[in-house]
């Protein structure tokens, strides 16, 4: 798998020169809310602040977005993905996909 330190969302990766461009890698992901989740967080609304069961839910699910999108990387032979991106679309109510994407690249330390 690739390092989370050979991830950038820069065109560069410092230190290292890009041997191969492997082209687009994407992790997708969609998620909905359950319905206990949402009447949690409706009564987390109440009180103000961090709605922690969403922003929990938003972060587990940008993980697993970008996990899949090293696995893909890493499956084309990449060792690092530069530029890489986030974009999420609400499919529905209630249904959203996470998006995240990057240029899978093979590099080599620069002397």
């Amino acid at each position: 798998m690739i390092p989370h330190e050979n991830v950038t969302t820069t065109f560069d990766l410092p230190g290292y020169r890009v041997k191969r461009n492997l082209g687009v890698v994407r992790g997708i992901i969609v998620r909905s809310r359950s319905i206990f989740g949402t009447i949690g967080a409706g009564l987390q609304t109440i009180v103000g602040g961090n709605i922690s069961l969403f922003s929990d839910l938003c972060e587990r699910t940008r993980g697993d977005a970008f996990e899949l999108m090293l696995k893909h990387a890493s499956d084309l032979g990449a060792n690092a993905v530069i530029g890489a991106r986030y974009d999420a679309t609400e499919i529905m109510n209630g249904v959203t996909e996470v998006l995240a994407y990057g240029t899978a690249v093979y590099v080599e330390r620069a002397e």
